[in-house]
């Protein structure tokens, strides 16, 4: 397969396929179907052709969402409608979203009584980027401020010991799990673009960003069979039961370019082999041979896995994929990296998206035939598509590695 990547017209033909699916497909789809116009804030359960399928809101994506609709404004083009949505489901969260401790809600109804509180903290760090990206779109300093104030409170929640109530007896079996690490370090990112390297809850962003990759490192990755553990026993060993031996591809290749993206930024070429190392090991552990994508879950001594969609293709890992074999390109040059986008990529877009309806659908059988049509619910909605879209023309406008 030759290294296309290295074509600048196809480059272009892909910076421009991106960015119309994007402004054309994705983005006006959830403009026209999810926004409430009575209430504030985003449905995201919604049909094939974007009818609703249940008016429950969920808090997390009034964030993502918020910060999607933002970051858009921030920086393809300052236009009224991207703002006035991100606005809408920012005074929804700060109207109906928050707990009297300063916790978000999971979800709640339409009208924004609450539904369901979860135990973790991820609508925090949320709405920490959704602010801080609307901060910079509108300059109002108290969005800067309930930024620092969102991330202090997935810090406190997330690592100050005994803040949250543990999954696992950790008396009989103690754990640590890699999402809040993955999901610090993409807050702390976003916050640092928008706000600057500013200092919370002790400090920097660019701190706190070396923390997480340092423990990530230290602990999840296993340079010496190319796996990223989603848990691991506090020291960092494998825990040797389903939960403990479960991969998750699509989330390794987030974490991927998460770190690829900081060596990138500051030009530290310790993060730059880190991302690649996780990328290469969890590439040929993700990818499906036989009939192509990203599989869901993965064990990683290839023993059969507990969860029955293990095999499954799921949209968000896709798009992960397609940034982190995009990027790894991007820094090395390598024509290993531009064979995985292509590969990845024309799989993704001959299967997932709707030609008819729009938007892409979120849940494919192996074989890459839908397996069920609708277009959202309380995981799926505009954030990890528009971002792969949006992330992956921006950096094809960049010059090349």
């Amino acid at each position: 397969m030759p290294d296309s990547l290295a074509d600048p017209v196809y480059r272009q033909n892909l910076k421009s396929l991106y960015r119309d699916t994007l402004l054309h497909d994705v983005m006006p789809f959830w403009l026209k179907h999810g926004m409430d116009r009575e209430f504030d804030g985003i449905i995201t359960s919604l049909d094939r052709d974007g009818s609703i399928l249940d008016t429950d809101k969920s808090i997390w994506f009034q964030g993502r969402a918020a910060w999607t609709f933002a970051t858009l404004y921030n920086t393809v083009e300052k236009r009224s409608d991207w703002l006035d949505a991100a606005g809408s489901c920012l005074a929804f969260l700060e109207k109906h979203g928050y707990a009297t401790d300063g916790k978000l809600f999971f979800s709640v109804t339409r009208e924004g009584r609450p539904l369901r509180m979860r135990r973790y903290v991820f609508s925090e760090a949320f709405a920490a980027i959704a602010h801080a990206a609307y901060a910079r779109a509108t300059g109002d300093e108290s969005y800067a401020e309930r930024a620092r104030r969102d991330f202090a409170t997935y810090l406190k929640h997330s690592f100050e010991p005994g803040m949250m109530q543990p999954k696992i007896e950790p008396n009989t079996r103690p754990m640590m799990g890699i999402g809040a690490l993955m999901i610090g370090i993409a807050t702390a990112q976003e916050l640092r673009v928008n706000l600057g390297d500013a200092k919370i809850s002790g400090h920097s962003c660019s701190e706190w960003v070396d923390r997480f990759i340092l423990e990530i490192q230290q602990f999840f990755f296993k340079p010496d069979i190319g796996a990223l553990m989603e848990i691991v026993s506090p020291d960092g060993s494998i825990i040797d039961h389903f939960d403990g031996r479960t991969l998750n591809p699509g989330h390794a290749l987030e974490c991927a370019w998460f770190i690829l993206h900081e060596g990138r930024w500051r030009g530290e070429k310790s993060y730059t082999k880190l991302g690649l190392q996780i990328l290469d090991g969890m590439w040929q552990r993700g990818w499906d041979t036989e009939h192509g994508g990203i599989f869901y879950f993965r064990d990683v001594f290839n023993k059969p896995v507990q969860e029955y969609w293990h095999d499954m293709k799921f949209w968000w890992p896709h798009n992960e994929a397609i940034i982190a074999t995009l990027l790894a390109w991007h820094v090395t040059g390598d024509v290993k990296y531009a064979q995985w986008h292509k590969l990845v990529h024309d799989w993704s877009f001959a299967h997932f998206p709707d030609a008819e309806h729009g938007e892409w659908f979120g849940y494919l059988h192996r074989d890459g035939t839908p397996s069920v049509k609708l277009k959202g619910n309380m995981w799926k909605g505009p954030f990890h598509l528009p971002r792969m879209l949006w992330y992956c023309s921006e950096l094809l406008a960049g010059p090349s590695s």
